[in-house]
């Protein structure tokens, strides 16, 4: 017979899925409606962090409060009862460990935010110990076993890392970011987080992540959450972590160099291997701490030979610096990126398939800020915020964002591809903070080569929007006045004012003032 009532079992079954969900999943949400009840309102349809936010969902904290009564409850339950299954015992350990986390997040993102204490002892510890003891005590609560409160409080500084480098930093609450995010967490924690924390905390060092997708989509951004998530070992004795994160994650952009000065960088080399190399130099691989990552960006342009020795770090763990014969051993984790087309570039015969097989044990796809756009226009106002903030600040940002938004809508139209992505994004923000306008280069080349209207018209180069906006700018540069070219266009004057292209009257009428 239960020592729960139905409803209370249903809580705790749901709590504990909340506990093992991936955060970033809309499955996530449903749990936390089942738990909150139905009128919880979430602040969308994924956890998503907004520009205008003041941070995480709220619901986090009612989670808190509402997982604490239960967990409260259940314990009571337990202690004057033993007749409970190992089942009922099994959903109390996890809403208490759900409970655990909540109840120490804020420290724990303390630690996070201050690398320094990671060398220092953590007072923290000691007071998520009693509460360690106080829920999940294994005799009194016959739990099949005892929880290690060393490995548990690593696991927790890991999962608030995680959480915060994917979640400040991988923004937007299209499907597209939603999926991303859900992605990195797997790569990092896997789909089967219980047995991630029993087995493979300690070995995913050995799980090489390709991450690919257009120019500018942030890999760069996706590999960094990935490697500076890393499992540390927490040492209960000194109260210490083993290790800190600083300075474990470098990047190597290796379409940037020449083979000879990859092979330098990545593997070292001896004094005398090659013109110029005056003293030994010990490369990235070598110098990579266990708890370290290096991602290789743009992995899709090195040549034969690097491939054949990359090929042997990742199967042996591995390498010789450049002209030396002592086998040196790599001992962090390595993350691939690249925009090219591996399959295409394999069945060209310029990527070995061997190499490809080992590099996409976990593969990664970053969306197009195309895809994203698509799927949830509205997004395009939220990510112009947050590039805004990161370019002037937060007090700035609201003016800026208007004026980039009002200059998109304006010049390039809620068609507009970007082809470069966040980082064009990105591009045309500082272009509007100096400039208060954003010619793409495309737009640029085409104004340059067509100037003639008739003669673009005649070739269908021109949408609607760029036919309004050169004819607008064309009849302007004749009449010089807003309101003259509003009659004759038969336009209202703000349309017309709206439509004026400035590099193009300025082409047209280099002295031309506005009226």
């Amino acid at each position: 017979m239960s020592i729960f009532q139905p409803e209370e079992r249903q809580l705790l079954e749901s709590l504990g899925r909340l506990a093992d969900c991936n955060p970033f999943v809309p499955e996530f949400i449903d749990w936390e409606r089942s738990v909150l009840g139905a009128g919880h309102e979430p602040d969308g349809a994924v956890w998503s962090l907004r520009a205008a936010g003041l941070g995480e969902s709220p619901a986090f904290a009612r989670l808190g409060a509402a997982a604490e009564e239960v967990a409260r409850r259940a314990r009571e339950r337990l202690l004057q009862s033993r007749a409970a299954t190992l089942e009922e015992r099994s959903s109390y350990a996890r809403v208490a460990v759900f409970v655990l986390y909540q109840r120490h997040a804020d420290m724990l993102h303390d630690l996070h935010q201050d690398a320094a204490r990671g060398r220092r002892r953590v007072a923290g510890f000691r007071s998520f110990r009693r509460d360690l003891d106080h829920f999940l005590d294994a005799g009194r609560f016959r739990l099949t076993q005892a929880v290690d409160p060393a490995h548990l409080f690593a696991c927790f500084y890991q999962v608030r890392r995680a959480f915060h480098l994917i979640y400040r930093h991988i923004v937007g609450a299209s499907r597209p970011a939603s999926r991303l995010r859900a992605a990195v967490w797997e790569s990092i924690f896997t789909h089967d987080v219980q047995r991630y924390w029993r087995l493979l905390y300690d070995r995913m060092q050995d799980v090489t992540t390709l991450i690919t997708g257009p120019s500018g989509t942030g890999k760069e951004l996706v590999a960094r959450a990935i490697g500076l998530s890393r499992y540390i070992p927490f040492d209960p004795d000194r109260e210490m972590f083993a290790d800190t994160l600083d300075g474990a994650f470098h990047a190597v952009n290796l379409a940037a160099m020449s083979p000879t000065l990859i092979e330098s960088e990545l593997f070292g080399h001896r004094k005398g291997a090659f013109t110029g190399a005056v003293q030994d130099r010990v490369g990235w691989l070598e110098s990579c701490p266990a708890l370290g990552t290096v991602l290789l960006d743009e992995v899709g342009e090195i040549d034969a030979s690097i491939q054949i020795k990359l090929l042997r770090v990742l199967q042996t763990r591995e390498f010789q610096r450049v002209g030396e014969t002592t086998t040196r051993e790599f001992q962090g984790k390595l993350i691939a990126a690249t925009n090219r087309d591996l399959e295409a570039e394999m069945r060209a015969g310029r990527f070995r398939e061997d190499l490809y097989y080992r590099l996409c044990s976990d593969l990664i796809v970053t969306p197009s800020l195309r895809e994203q756009l698509r799927d949830a226009p509205e997004e395009l106002r939220n990510l112009v915020r947050f590039v805004c903030e990161r370019v002037i600040g937060a007090d700035g940002a609201p003016q800026l964002a208007d004026e980039v938004l009002a200059c998109v809508e304006r010049d390039l139209g809620p068609d507009y591809p970007w082809p470069g992505n966040v980082r064009e994004l990105e591009q045309c923000v500082r272009n509007v903070l100096v400039r208060k306008r954003y010619r793409p280069p495309a737009r640029r080349e085409r104004d340059a080569d067509a100037p003639d209207l008739a003669a673009a018209l005649g070739e269908g180069r021109l949408t609607a929007r760029d036919l309004l906006r050169r004819y607008c700018t064309t009849v302007y540069a004749r009449t010089r006045s807003y309101q003259e070219t509003a009659r004759r266009l038969e336009l209202d004057r703000r349309t017309v004012k709206q439509h004026i292209d400035p590099e193009l009257l300025a082409r047209l009428t280099p002295d031309s003032a506005p009226s």
